[in-house]
């Protein structure tokens, strides 16, 4: 009689690329996740194609960063590297690239940033063009979708038009549609090396307390011709992932990220909650809130535990 069924192709895992490493290098505070060698991305990515997954989605960690994010669309950049070697060894994988400025940048922000005294301001429309000529580069090395994470206002629709022009119309589009300012996104900026070195990102990450501005967000990136709509974080907005899906009808993601992961590991390691159990249970609320799509580190391991 359960409503609600989980299956390994409910799962995308994410892995961050290194350009920096020979081998791999464990992330401190998410225990059992790694920085990876561009070998290691690979057998990553065989692993996880071997095991049932469908998707995977790479964030790139540059060797060098500067003011105009240079690395972010450099056609020998570690991400587009990174796609080209995993569409090589597995084909039939769906390789997904996040499209964000912030590794890329020195100074951490997703955009073009400039300096009035102490005040900074993210410059929208010269980030979106960045952002779009990095799209266009990674469906040049063979991404089958792209991510943009940056919630720069326009982005989606300037990229849907420069892959268009490019040759590209059959990249998909997987939106950050609705991404919270959040503190949950901690241990990630040590995953991806990508910590803001001034102010925060609440100038153009949504605030925590507002519901009808997600849907505004949501159908902004609907009408430029988003393919699939992400929610992010998972736990704390359930009520925006299933107001999501249920208004626009579209393939909808969520993304359990980064602090949502710690703290079960955490209480996993205390001896306060069973992992296996509590991740499952998790993973089952967020697909019965509406979820066709679940980006988390857990990818592997559901994978294995879904079949059992």
């Amino acid at each position: 009689m359960r409503e609600t069924r989980l299956t390994p192709h409910d799962f995308i895992l994410p892995l961050f690329v290194s350009e920096k490493l020979q081998e791999r290098r464990e992330i401190q505070s998410m225990p059992g996740v790694y920085q990876l060698s561009l070998n290691d991305a690979v057998e990553e990515a065989r692993q996880a194609c071997a095991l049932g997954l469908q998707a995977v989605l790479l964030f790139g960690i540059p060797a060098h960063k500067d003011e105009e994010a240079s690395g972010a669309f450099a056609v020998e950049g570690i991400v587009q590297q990174a796609v080209r070697a995993i569409k090589a060894a597995c084909p039939e994988l769906v390789v997904i690239t996040d499209v964000c400025l912030c590794e890329y940048m020195s100074h951490g922000h997703c955009g073009v940033t400039r300096r009035d005294g102490e005040h900074f301001h993210v410059l929208n429309d010269e980030s979106v063009a960045l952002l779009a000529k990095t799209a266009v580069s990674h469906a040049a090395a063979g991404a089958d979708l792209v991510a943009p994470s940056d919630m720069m206002d326009g982005r989606i629709g300037a990229i849907r038009e420069q892959l268009d022009a490019h040759g590209f119309e059959q990249t998909g589009i997987m939106s950050y549609a609705v991404k919270f300012a959040s503190v949950f996104y901690g241990p990630f900026r040590e995953a991806a090396e990508s910590p803001p070195q001034f102010g925060d990102r609440r100038s153009y990450q949504m605030d925590a307390a507002n519901a009808e501005e997600a849907l505004r967000e949501a159908e902004l990136d609907v009408q430029e011709g988003a393919d699939i709509l992400m929610v992010k974080p998972a736990l704390p907005y359930l009520d925006i992932l299933w107001r999501v899906r249920d208004r626009f009808g579209k393939p909808t993601a969520v993304y359990h990220v980064s602090g949502e992961f710690a703290m079960v590991k955490a209480g996993a390691e205390k001896g306060y909650v069973e992992e296996r159990a509590a991740v499952l249970e998790i993973m089952t609320s967020l697909k019965r809130a509406g979820a066709d799509l679940i980006v988390t580190y857990w990818a592997k391991e559901l994978a294995q535990w879904t079949r059992e």
